[in-house]
C-alpha cells in the first residue's frame, strides 16, 4: 500500500516527530510506502510530492516545523468538490492519506471520508481546541514557551512598576492563556470564551497598587473579545478558510490601561515564537504515539477516523466528531484560574 502524508495549517512543534513515527512504523512493520504531499492540501491538488522513507526521516525527531512544508490551502475554495479532491489520490499515486492538522485540515479530511475517501486524521494544533482528544501535540510546547516568557516578564514588571500584557495565541479557545497564565502567576487572564470588561481589569490593577503591589501581569488570548459596547476591535484580512488574521488585542488593552489608570504599561506579543523551535519531551512522545496509532488504524482499515488521547490511552474517534465543534475552556478550569487573579 502507498500512503500519502500531509501537514496542513499552522506549523507546530512535533510535526516531524509524527512523520518519523508514521514512516518508521509503516515501513518496518507493515511494508507500506509513503509519499509526502508538500504544503498541505496544495501538494495533493498540484501533485507536489516527495518520497518519505527511513533515510529521509532520519534525525528529525527533535526538529521544529515540518519537513513537508505547510499552507492554509482550502481545496474547496477552488470550486472543487470532495469528489474532485478525491480524484487527486489516483493522480499522485496513493491508496490512502494520513492528514496531520487542526480544525480546517481535518475538516477537509472529514468531507473526503464522508464520500468514501480512505483518510486517517492526526490532531495537530497548539491551540488544543480539537474535540475528541484531551490534548493535541504542540500545545504543551506552546504553553512552556509562553510560561517562560511570563516568568521573564515578571522581573522587569516588578523592577519598573509596570503592567505587562502578554498576548498569546488562541483564536477561539483560551487554552494556552489559561495554562500559561496559571503556571506563570498572571494577575488576570482574558480568553475568547469569557468576554471581558476593560474597566474591571483596570479596577483589579488599581486594587493591586493600593495594596502595595505596583506591578501586574495580564495574559490575553489573541481572540479575546470585550463585552459589547466597551471596546472597538478592528477586523483584518481573512485566510482561505475565512478566518480573520488576529493579533493586536494586547496593544489595545495596553493603551486603555494606561489611559484609564495612569500606570505605565507594556505589551509583549509572542506570536509565532510559540509555534517554533524544539518540541518538549511530552510533545515528542505524544506525536510519536499518534503516528504509530495512525498506521495501526490503516492496518485495521479504520478509515474516516482520527487518533486521539483519552484517559492516557490512544484511541480512534470519527473525524466528524473531532471537527464538529471546537473544544473550549470549561467554566470549572476558568474558575480555578480566577482564584489567583489580582
Amino acid at each position: 500500500m502507498r500512503l500519502g502524508v500531509l501537514t496542513g495549517g499552522g506549523d507546530c512543534p512535533g510535526l516531524n516527530a509524527v512523520i518519523r513515527a508514521v514512516v518508521r512504523k509503516g515501513v518496518r512493520q507493515a511494508g507500506y510506502e509513503f509519499v509526502g504531499l508538500r504544503h498541505g492540501w496544495r501538494g495533493l491538488l498540484v501533485g507536489e510530492t516527495q518520497e518519505l522513507n527511513l533515510r529521509s526521516t532520519k534525525g528529525i525527531l527533535h526538529l521544529g516545523g515540518t519537513m513537508l512544508g505547510t499552507s492554509r490551502t482550502n481545496p474547496f475554495k477552488e470550486q472543487l468538490s470532495p469528489e474532485d479532491v478525491l480524484d487527486c489520490f489516483e493522480k499522485v499515486g496513493i491508496d490512502g492519506l494520513i492528514a496531520i492538522g487542526g480544525e480546517d485540515t481535518l475538516g477537509v479530511a472529514s468531507k473526503l471520508a464522508a464520500i468514501g475517501g480512505k483518510v486517517i486524521g492526526i490532531p495537530k494544533t497548539i491551540d488544543n481546541d480539537l474535540s475528541g482528544t484531551e490534548f493535541t501535540f504542540g500545545f504543551q510546547t506552546a504553553v512552556q514557551i509562553a510560561t517562560d516568557a511570563i516568568d521573564r516578564l515578571h522581573s522587569t514588571a516588578e523592577s519598573h512598576d509596570r503592567v505587562m500584557i502578554v498576548e498569546v495565541m488562541g483564536r477561539h479557545a483560551g487554552w494556552i492563556a489559561i495554562y500559561s497564565g496559571m503556571a506563570g502567576g498572571a494577575d488576570a487572564i482574558l480568553i475568547p470564551e469569557r468576554p471581558f470588561d476593560i474597566e474591571d481589569v483596570c479596577d483589579a490593577i488599581r486594587r493591586r497598587h493600593e495594596s502595595g503591589r505596583n506591578f501586574s501581569i495580564i495574559v490575553v488570548s489573541e481572540g479575546a473579545q470585550p463585552k459589547d459596547g466597551t471596546l472597538q476591535i478592528h477586523s483584518g484580512e481573512v485566510d482561505d478558510f475565512g478566518h480573520v488574521r488576529l493579533g493586536g488585542i494586547g496593544n489595545l488593552i495596553m493603551e486603555e490601561i494606561e489611559e484609564r489608570t495612569g500606570f505605565e504599561a507594556r505589551v509583549t506579543i509572542l506570536g509565532h515564537v510559540q509555534r517554533g523551535g524544539t518540541p518538549t519531551a511530552y510533545d515528542r512522545v505524544l506525536a510519536s504515539r499518534f503516528g504509530v496509532a495512525a498506521v495501526n488504524a490503516v492496518e485495521t482499515e479504520a478509515w474516516g477516523t482520527m487518533v486521539a488521547l483519552r484517559c492516557g490511552e490512544i484511541v480512534s474517534v470519527p473525524l466528524e466528531e473531532a471537527t464538529g465543534t471546537l473544544k473550549t475552556v470549561d467554566d470549572d478550569l476558568y474558575d480555578v484560574a480566577t482564584t489567583f487573579f489580582g
